[in-house]
């Protein structure tokens, strides 16, 4: 089954467009939080980037995810498989519990990857990324 998302609006905005695919979820349970984002404070759960783009849909395999058209700049994208539905990475004693992935495969090494090392290009020509879930636990 492919599910695909996109955000929705009154008019279309100028840009270019940035769709996802995600791999390697473990279950279809709960839920897939995104995030883009071109802040690099504000990554990788965007609270402080009120234009961050953000999707929350249904866990599913062949999971797509469009963010839409978005301006030409330097992005970097997050994701997490709430597979309990509480809109959060539940972790213990700080390892994740769910999974999560960053655009570019961006290791993560104690915390998260830095915006530099999942960043990513948006210019003329739509941008497509596979992005794969990881699980610790």
């Amino acid at each position: 089954m492919t599910l695909a998302v996109t955000l929705g609006g009154a008019t279309a905005p100028q840009g270019t467009d940035v769709s996802v695919t995600v791999t390697d979820m473990r279950s279809t349970k709960g839920q897939v939080l995104a995030c883009l984002t071109m802040r690099p404070d504000a990554f990788p759960n965007c609270e402080k980037d009120p234009a961050a783009r953000k999707l929350t849909v249904p866990a599913a395999s062949g999971l797509n995810l469009h963010f839409g058209a978005v301006p030409q700049g330097r992005y970097a994208v997050s994701l997490i498989h709430d597979e309990n539905g509480n809109g959060k990475l539940d972790t213990r004693l700080i390892i994740p519990r769910e999974g999560y992935g960053f655009s570019r495969d961006a290791p993560v090494r104690m915390g998260p990857p830095k915006f530099a090392q999942a960043a990513f290009d948006v210019g003329p020509e739509p941008v497509h990324l596979a992005i794969r879930m990881r699980y610790l636990l």
